[in-house]
C-alpha cells in the first residue's frame, strides 16, 4: 500500500538535482547530477541513485554511489564536478551513463550491467575519425534507444535577462563582440569555432551514435535555437537554454528542455527525431511562472534553474523536476507532480504542489517538515539564475543545521504554503518555531480560518491553535511582525 510521501521526494538531507526518471523493467531510477546540502558550487557530489517498483512509487530505495567524478581520466583540480546525466540502455542490453565533467565541453560515457549498480568509464563521444565529439556545445547530454537507433540531443546557450535581449535586435558592433568573447570563454570555444557556425553554436542537438554507444554516425543536427536565433520562431520567448531530455511517446518525439526562463521546463513536438519540432509550452516552473498568467514578480518561490524530464510509471504520467534551498542554486533537491498528456499531445501546465507523486491530499493528521512547503515567498522573491552568490537577507529559504532542516529567514509578509491536505473537521495544528514576537495568520486561501500569537525566543517553541477546516485545502501561514523568524515543523492531532 502506497504510504504518504511528498516533496521532496527523497530525505531532507539529500540533493538530486537535474532529475531523468526511467523505468527499467519493474523499477523506476532517479538519475541526476549530485549537489552538496549548502554547496557553493553545481555538482559536487559524486552520481548517486534512488529506485522504486513501479507499483509503490513511495517506497524509494537509495542504490547508493553508481559512478565517481575520479574514475574519469579527465578528472582534476579544473575538472571534478559532474554535470546533469542520463542513461539509456544498449542494443547489448547494458546501461550506458552519459555524462560531462565541468571544464572542457565533450560528453563522456560510462557503463553497467545493471540500471543501478557500479559503473565503469568507458570513452568519450567521438567523431567517426576518432576525434572528440565537440561541434556545437556539447553539454546535458539526453539519449533514447529508439527502436534499436541510438540517438542524443545536446547543447547548451545563454540565457540573458530580458532586459539585455531585448537590445539583440539592433545589436551593435560593440554587442557582438562582447557576445562572441562570452561565448568564446562560456563554452571553451576558438573565434573561428564561434564565428564559423551558420546557425551559432548555441542550439540543442541531435545526432546518432554507432552500435559502439561512443561514435557519432550522423552530423550534429540543430533542432531548437537558442535565444539568439529564436525571433520569428514559435520558441521566441521559450528558446533553448540546457537540459536536454528525449521521449518518444507513440509515433511523437518530446524534447524537453529548459528555456531561457530557465526555472521552467518546457516540451517541443515534432514527428521526427531531428526535425520540424515546435514548441508546445511550459511543463512546469519552480516557482509557478505562467502558471494562470503568473509573472516573474509573482513567484511563489525563490527560482533558478530547473531541469528534469516526464516519465509514464504504472500508467501515470509525472514530471520529474528539482527545487532551491540554501538560497542559493547549488543546494536543489528533486520533486515530481502528476501531470496529463491530452488526446491532443498537450501537456498543460502544472502547479508545484507539497503532495507531489503521492497524487492525493496529504491527511492532516501527524507531524509533517516545515521543509516540505511548496511556497515559500515574502511577495518579491528574485530568480537567483545570474546571481553566483547565496541570498542570505530577508529571503525565506529552506536551509539547515547540523541534523535540522527548517524554514528561515521568515519576516514581516511571508507567506508559506502547503497544496494540498485533507482535513476532517477541528483539528489541533501545532507549530513548532523559534524568532521574535508576531503573529501567524493561517488561511486556506481563500478565507482566514485563525491566527497565532508569537512571543521571542532563542529555542524552539510550540504554538497549538484549533482550525475548522473539512475536505481538500491548501494552507496557508502568513507571518506579521518586525522580528525574523525559523519555522521547523507542523503537527496535526
Amino acid at each position: 500500500m502506497m504510504k504518504q510521501i511528498w516533496n521532496p521526494i527523497f530525505p531532507l538531507y539529500e540533493y538530486i538535482p537535474d532529475g531523468e526518471p526511467h523505468v527499467f523493467g519493474d523499477r523506476v531510477y532517479l538519475f541526476g547530477s549530485h549537489d552538496k546540502e549548502g554547496g557553493e558550487e553545481y555538482c559536487m557530489l559524486d552520481y548517486v541513485c534512488y529506485s522504486a517498483p513501479v507499483e509503490d512509487i513511495s517506497d524509494w530505495r537509495y542504490e547508493g554511489v553508481i559512478y565517481k567524478a575520479s574514475q574519469d581520466p579527465a578528472y582534476g583540480e579544473n575538472r571534478k564536478y559532474m554535470y546533469a546525466p542520463d542513461v539509456v540502455q544498449g542494443n547489448d542490453g547494458r546501461y550506458y551513463l552519459y555524462y560531462c565533467l565541468l571544464g572542457d565541453h565533450y560528453i563522456s560515457v560510462a557503463v553497467c550491467d545493471t540500471p543501478a549498480g557500479k559503473y565503469e568509464y568507458y570513452g568519450d563521444v567521438k567523431n567517426a575519425d576518432g576525434s572528440l565529439l565537440r561541434r556545437f556545445v556539447p553539454g546535458d547530454p539526453g539519449v533514447i534507444n529508439d527502436d534499436g537507433v541510438i540517438r542524443l540531443y545536446y547543447g547548451w546557450s545563454l540565457a540573458l535577462p530580458d532586459e539585455q535581449a531585448k537590445g539583440m535586435t539592433t545589436s551593435s558592433p560593440e554587442f557582438e563582440e562582447q557576445l562572441i568573447n562570452a561565448q568564446m570563454m562560456l563554452f571553451n570555444k576558438s573565434r573561428e569555432e564561434v564565428t564559423g557556425e551558420p546557425e551559432g553554436v548555441m542550439g540543442a542537438n541531435h545526432v546518432v551514435l554507432s552500435d559502439d554507444m561512443l561514435t557519432a554516425i550522423s552530423e550534429p543536427k540543430r533542432i531548437i535555437p537558442g535565444q539568439l536565433n529564436a525571433v520569428g520562431t514559435t520558441f521566441e520567448g521559450h528558446a533553448f537554454y540546457e537540459a536536454s531530455s528525449i521521449r518518444k511517446i507513440g509515433d511523437t518525439y518530446y524534447f524537453i528542455y529548459s528555456p531561457q526562463k530557465n526555472n521552467q521546463l518546457c516540451y517541443a513536438t515534432s514527428k521526427y527525431p531531428d526535425k520540424d519540432f515546435v514548441y508546445g509550452g511550459v511543463i512546469i516552473s519552480n516557482c509557478d511562472v505562467e502558471l494562470n498568467g503568473r509573472n516573474q514578480v509573482d513567484a511563489v518561490n525563490l527560482s533558478g534553474t530547473n531541469h528534469g524530464s516526464i516519465e509514464k510509471i504504472n500508467g501515470q504520467w509525472y514530471v520529474f523536476y528539482h527545487r532551491l534551498t540554501h538560497g542559493s542554486d547549488y543546494s536543489r533537491q528533486a520533486c515530481a507532480e502528476k501531470i496529463e498528456i491530452l488526446s491532443d499531445g498537450n501537456i498543460p501546465q502544472v502547479e508545484v504542489t507539497t503532495q507531489g507523486l503521492y497524487g492525493e491530499p496529504l491527511i492532516a493528521r501527524g507531524t509533517f517538515p516545515a521543509a516540505i512547503a511548496c511556497n515559500i515567498t515574502n511577495g518579491r522573491m528574485p530568480n537567483i539564475q545570474f546571481e553566483t552568490r547565496k541570498i542570505n537577507h530577508n529571503v525565506p529559504r529552506v536551509t539547515h543545521d547540523k541534523n535540522e532542516r527548517f524554514i528561515t529567514g521568515i519576516c514581516n509578509g511571508t507567506m508559506i504554503g502547503y497544496k494540498y491536505f485533507q482535513f476532517e473537521g477541528v483539528t489541533k495544528l501545532s507549530l513548532i518555531l523559534r524568532g521574535g514576537n508576531g503573529t501567524i495568520v493561517i488561511s486556506n486561501g481563500n478565507r482566514e480560518i485563525g491566527h497565532v500569537g508569537l512571543s521571542a525566543s532563542d529555542t524552539w517553541k510550540e504554538y497549538e491553535i484549533n482550525i475548522a477546516l473539512t475536505g481538500k485545502h491548501p494552507l496557508y501561514l502568513k507571518f506579521e511582525g518586525d522580528e525574523e523568524y525559523d519555522l521547523l515543523s507542523l503537527n496535526f492531532k
